[in-house]
C-alpha cells in the first residue's frame, strides 16, 4: 500500500531536446569530462531540488550532435510538465535546448520503447575545410566516385549481422540490426547520408560512412562490402568517420510509422 502511494506521487516527464555535441564528451555521465546527461541532471537538481538519473534514448559519442533527443525522468515537482522546459533552459548552457516537456505514463522508457532512430551524416568532398559550419560537417579529401558509393547502399538494407561495422566497446547481446532506409544525396560537393534502423552498434554509422569513403576512393569494392557483412570481418570495412558530421535526427516510437514497413 505504501509503495503504491509513493509511486503515485511521482510523475514521469519526457523531454525532447537538441544539442551541439562539439564541446561534450558524449551523452553519458563520466568521471571526467562534460556530458549532456550531466548538464541535464544538474539543471533538474537546480530547478526541482531532486537528484535524478535521466534515461536517454541513445548514447551519443563525443562530438556527435542531436536534433531530436528524447529522455525521461521521475519527479515530484509541482511545476506543470508543459512549463518545466522554461526554467530548465534557463539553467542549461546554450549548446543544449529543451524543445518540449510533457508528462507521460510511468511505464514510458525513452530507450526501450524507441522502435527506430534516424541518423544523418554530412560531409564535404574538398581539399580545404570550410570555416563556417565546420563543426557539423566532416571533410573527406580526394576524388570520390559517387556512383560506386550509391551502388553499395542496397547491401546494408534489411536485417544483417553488422559485426564488421562495430568498434570495440561495451559487449552487446546481439550484433544483428535492421536498416529500414539508407539514402545518400549530394548538393555540389556536400553529401548527406541518412540512415534509419532499429538500433545501431558502437560507431556503426560512422564505420558505414568510412566504408563508403573507401569505396568512393576505390580501395574497397562492392564485393568487399558484401563479404564484410557476410563474414563479419572488420578489416574489410572502412575507417571510423569523424564524429562531428553525425547527428541524431529523429527517434521513432509510433509502430504505425511507415518507415518501419520498409524492411
Amino acid at each position: 500500500m505504501n509503495q503504491t502511494r509513493q509511486t503515485a506521487e511521482f510523475s514521469n516527464i519526457r523531454l525532447i531536446l537538441e544539442f551541439d555535441g562539439s564541446a561534450f564528451s558524449g551523452w553519458q555521465v563520466q568521471v571526467k569530462g562534460r556530458t549532456v546527461q550531466g548538464e541535464i541532471e544538474r539543471a533538474i537538481y537546480e530547478v526541482t531540488g531532486e537528484k535524478v538519473r535521466v534515461t536517454g534514448c541513445s548514447r551519443t559519442d563525443a562530438g556527435v550532435h542531436a536534433k531530436q533527443f528524447v529522455l525521461n525522468f521521475p519527479t515530484k515537482t509541482k511545476i506543470p510538465a508543459e512549463r518545466l522546459r522554461y526554467p530548465l533552459n534557463n539553467k542549461l548552457p546554450a549548446d543544449i535546448r529543451i524543445l518540449e516537456s510533457t508528462k507521460v505514463p510511468l511505464t514510458f522508457h525513452a530507450r526501450k520503447h524507441a522502435l527506430a532512430k534516424t541518423y544523418v551524416y554530412r560531409f564535404i568532398n574538398a581539399e580545404i575545410e570550410p570555416a563556417i559550419g565546420r563543426q557539423y560537417i566532416s571533410l573527406e579529401k580526394g576524388e570520390l566516385d559517387e556512383a560506386a558509393m550509391q551502388a553499395v547502399l542496397p547491401l546494408f538494407l534489411g536485417r544483417h549481422d553488422f559485426k564488421a561495422f562495430m568498434s570495440q566497446g561495451s559487449p552487446v547481446a546481439s550484433t544483428l540490426r535492421v536498416i529500414y532506409q539508407l539514402k545518400l544525396e549530394r548538393d555540389n560537393n556536400q553529401y548527406t547520408l541518412s540512415v534509419t534502423g532499429n538500433g545501431f552498434l558502437y560507431n556503426m554509422v560512422r564505420i558505414i560512412v568510412g566504408t563508403l569513403f573507401y569505396v568512393g576512393h576505390g580501395t574497397r569494392t562492392l564485393e568487399d562490402v558484401r563479404r564484410a557483412l557476410t563474414l563479419g570481418n572488420r578489416d574489410l570495412a572502412g575507417k571510423v568517420a569523424q564524429a562531428r558530421g553525425l547527428m541524431l535526427e529523429r527517434v521513432i516510437y509510433d509502430p504505425a510509422d511507415p518507415i518501419l514497413n520498409l524492411e
